[in-house]
């Protein structure tokens, strides 16, 4: 029955039009009016516009609870633009975090002060990025909840990540540490470290290039991996043309040589059975990383491998512009993420300008 009149119905009684209906799990009723002055279909369509109204009231009025408008509203909204891979680490790091806090509460209940102490809490125990994360993932929930009229206010809009976040280290290694990673490695590991290395590659990009997207002298990014699937690179700017040495060429070429399948389509780096690309962690966690280890490099990973081409390009004294262009991201992300400055290269900086000082 609650299902046949979820929308309204009707029925004759005592010669007047009879509209029931549902809301808010019990079952109303309303005279509408005579049958003699209303067809059935006027009827119905008075019942309709009732319910209509009378849940539109409810929705206006209805205090909404934290868990239930992040997943009614919030992350259905967002997850139509986030990437499979960003929908993936922000639906668990807010339901983890956030819902799991605050899922029962009504959301006009929040104050400024309490969400300042859960990032607070937060801090003690997680990096520096989930935490800031967390900061912006608030202050998203909540301004949403502003523009659809569920709370006045943003409670979450002065929010700051706390200091005591720990902030990661991002290293960079050393030219003799590249040659030291490059001899360690095997073969095709050696290849895949001199794509992230010298031209700058994500590992999805590198796992995701077939030899078709190989050139005479690039390699053009069009797809990548992620966790087992084929997918679109990660931003705009990472749809690209990527540089490739004259050595690397060589390399790619040779390897070419000894591959069964060289169509356009089939993956540079296949896995066992060819069909898909070879598995990023499996490579990294079976063959990367314990020969890394075993000469020193166990800190090093993917990333360090993209930070190093940063910082190494900077040290050649290669245009920013250029290098984030390599790279897939922007300038500011380059200059300020991603290059690192070593001490020593800095030790000649001051000592010009100490020198500078003492001229008469």
């Amino acid at each position: 029955m609650r299902k046949r009149h979820s929308t309204g119905g009707v029925k004759k009684q005592r010669g007047r039009w009879i509209g029931m209906y549902w809301l808010d799990g019990a079952r109303k009723s309303k005279v509408l009016g005579f049958v003699k002055d209303m067809s059935k279909t006027e009827a119905r369509d008075q019942i309709r516009r009732l319910v209509e109204e009378e849940r539109a009231k409810r929705e206006t009025n209805r205090l909404w609870k934290f868990g239930e408008f992040v997943e009614q509203i919030y992350l259905p909204f967002y997850g139509r633009k986030w990437k499979a891979s960003t929908q993936g680490n922000n639906v668990n790091r807010v339901s983890v975090h956030l819902v799991s806090e605050f899922g029962d509460r009504e959301l006009p209940s929040f104050h400024r002060d309490e969400l300042q102490d859960l990032l607070d809490r937060k801090a003690k125990g997680l990096s520096f990025s989930v935490v800031d994360h967390l900061r912006f993932d608030m202050r998203q929930i909540f301004a949403m909840a502003v523009a659809e009229g569920k709370i006045e206010r943003n409670p979450a809009l002065l929010l700051f990540t706390p200091k005591e976040a720990a902030q990661p280290e991002r290293r960079a290694m050393t030219i003799k540490e590249v040659q030291i990673c490059l001899s360690a490695l095997g073969q095709r590991e050696h290849l895949i470290a001199k794509l992230a290395i010298l031209a700058g590659m994500r590992p999805g990009e590198i796992f995701g290039l077939t030899w078709g997207r190989i050139n005479a002298t690039y390699a053009e990014i069009r797809q990548r991996v992620y966790r087992g699937l084929v997918d679109t690179p990660k931003t705009n700017q990472s749809f690209r043309k990527a540089a490739l040495a004259e050595g690397l060429r060589a390399e790619l070429e040779f390897w070419r040589g000894l591959s069964v399948d060289t169509r356009e389509g089939a993956w540079v780096f296949p896995s066992e059975r060819m069909m898909t690309p070879l598995s990023r962690d499996n490579c990294w966690r079976r063959s990367m990383a314990p020969a890394l280890l075993k000469v020193g490099l166990g800190w090093a990973n993917f990333l360090v491998m993209r930070r190093t081409h940063a910082t190494l390009m900077k040290a050649l004294g290669v245009d920013g512009k250029l290098v984030a262009d390599q790279l897939g991201h922007s300038l500011d992300v380059n200059q300020n993420l991603y290059t690192q400055s070593p001490v020593e290269s800095r030790i000649g900086m001051v000592n010009e300008l100490e020198k500078s000082l003492l001229v008469n």
